[in-house]
């Protein structure tokens, strides 16, 4: 078959279309699939981006407020060393020591502490009021430390105002390089609260401002109890500080919510920031798009595969009828045995491969004697039931799958016998003979013995010399089986050997036969 030709065969193969119905599913599934993955990727890329611009938008607001209180507390502790300040009134010395900076929205107390820890200026009150903050971390530390610049404290609450601040302190050095106290400034946590408040980021997200050894000093959204709490301990935190930026995701050991986490210093201060995004927030829309695209895909290879099923069912049921009727043009109606035509096409197969292997080829021509009075005695009717009778005694004949008993015409069977020599078809002819004459058709009281037939038997091998025909194995069985209805009837009569002329260099039988 042309390959062309075996390509259309194919689609019209149920096999094909089931193959098919798997395959288009499977391809719509893989593409979906990636699409599916790609959505979920830009999703990521989007949320990152997003948390990424936030730190930058944060940090550099807190880095500038912070840089500006700082320079008001170094202000006041240079302003401190200005000659005469303690004999000035304290009005004028109060405008020298603290700058406009210092009076911002957010800006908390802003005091200068001496040695002994007691408060000597205050910006918001003349005379200043009264407080020892001798027993606080940030006055240890620098009473503690020379040089040590700004330094950010843990959260408190401001004794003067009662409300949370954060504190930023510097050291006061008297002339002789001793400690000579410290200036105070503080900022509201609620100025973070401000800012962060600002920020929509789900019901799950957060952000978070810590120290470097891991205090918390704002959380956003707020609670009370967040405020203060250390988690340097915890794999979030430990993450934030091995690099100066990054992002990873993590679950929070405060909620258990597994988030994305972006994360930064702020400048050059012992200050982490972070912004966490909820990961199922981040991929809610995501799931979303993922389960409506998931579900069409689905219905659609669930509509695809049962309406390739059913193409496939209606594809075999064609085939099946097709081999039905394949079957049934190769089938004698009466008798159920193979046709002439079938007979034709069975014979071409066995001459190729007699050619091929050099093993003999056998046909036996068998016709019923008297046929004709049997229709003429009883009717068509018997006379069919004579055949069909036939037909399963030449059938009991042969037992071999290649060998094939069928009708050629009216009363006349063949039965073609491949690997068959002429003593071989011999004991078949005279099996055939011994399953007739067994034969009995009830219905019009014929007993065994009744019917007989006779039998014309030709044999061929390869010679080398022409293909022997159809028509020409045909021809010598049929003149054999003349010569078996003149002897007698009721008996087998080999083709007498005949040998055909040697006219071509191509590969041929020749006939043999003996009476």
């Amino acid at each position: 078959m042309p390959p062309l030709q075996r390509l259309a065969h194919s689609f019209r193969s149920a096999r094909t279309w089931i193959a098919l119905s798997l395959l288009a599913p499977a391809g719509m599934l893989a593409a979906s699939g990636l699409m599916l993955l790609d959505l979920r990727h830009d999703a990521w890329d989007k949320a990152e981006q997003t948390s990424k611009n936030l730190v930058q938008v944060l940090e550099r607001d807190i880095a500038r407020n912070v840089e500006m209180y700082d320079l008001s507390i170094q202000a006041a502790v240079d302003n401190l060393k200005t000659s005469g300040l303690s004999e000035m009134a304290p009005a004028l010395r109060q405008l020298i020591l603290f700058d406009r900076a210092a009076t911002a929205r957010d800006m908390g107390v802003m005091i200068v502490i001496d040695e002994h820890g007691d408060i000597v200026a205050d910006i918001d009150a003349i005379p200043p009021r009264k407080g020892n903050y001798i027993d606080r971390e940030y006055f240890q530390v620098h009473r503690a430390r020379a040089g040590l610049g700004l330094y950010i404290g843990r959260p408190i609450v401001s004794r003067l105002t009662g409300k949370r601040m954060l504190p930023f302190s510097r050291r006061i050095n008297k002339p002789d390089g001793t400690f000579g106290g410290v200036v105070l400034g503080s900022v509201k946590l609620s100025y973070f609260t401000h800012l962060f408040s600002q920020i929509d980021l789900g019901r799950n997200g957060a952000i978070n401002l810590y120290l470097r050894d891991g205090t918390r000093i704002m959380r956003h959204p707020y609670a009370e109890a967040d405020i203060g709490v250390n988690i340097a301990a915890a794999p979030t935190f430990q993450g934030f500080v091995r690099e100066h930026s990054g992002s990873f995701v993590h679950t929070s050991v405060r909620d258990g919510i597994e988030r994305h986490y972006r994360f930064t210093l702020v400048g050059d201060l012992p200050l982490i920031l972070n912004v966490a995004l909820s990961t199922a927030e981040i991929e809610a829309e995501w799931r979303v798009k993922a389960l409506v695209i998931g579900g069409i895909v689905l219905a659609l290879c669930g509509i695809t595969i049962a309406l390739s099923l059913l193409f496939g069912r209606e594809l075999r049921r064609r085939e099946a009828m097709q081999a039905e009727l394949e079957r049934l043009s190769l089938t004698d109606a009466l008798t159920r045995l193979p046709n002439r035509r079938a007979f034709e096409d069975a014979f071409t197969r066995a001459t190729d491969n007699a050619r091929r292997s050099g093993k003999p080829l056998s046909l036996l021509i068998v016709d019923a004697d008297h046929f004709k009075r049997f229709n003429d005695r009883y009717g068509h009717q018997v006379g069919d039931e004579v055949l069909q009778a036939l037909a399963r005694g030449l059938s009991a004949s042969v037992h071999r799958p290649h060998d094939l008993v069928c009708r050629v015409g009216g009363e006349e069977f063949g039965i073609l016998l491949p690997e068959t020599d002429q003593l071989g078809a011999l004991r078949i002819a005279a099996k055939v003979h011994a399953e007739v004459s067994a034969l009995t058709v009830d219905s019009a009281g014929l007993g065994a013995g009744a019917v007989a037939v006779s039998i014309g038997l030709a044999s061929a091998v390869p010679t080398g010399v022409r293909p022997t025909t159809l028509p020409e194995l045909y021809r010598l069985a049929d003149g054999a089986l003349y010569e078996a209805k003149a002897g007698g009837r009721n008996q087998t009569r080999c083709a007498k050997r005949q040998d055909v002329p040697a006219t071509s260099s191509k590969r041929s039988f020749q006939v043999v036969g003996g009476s």
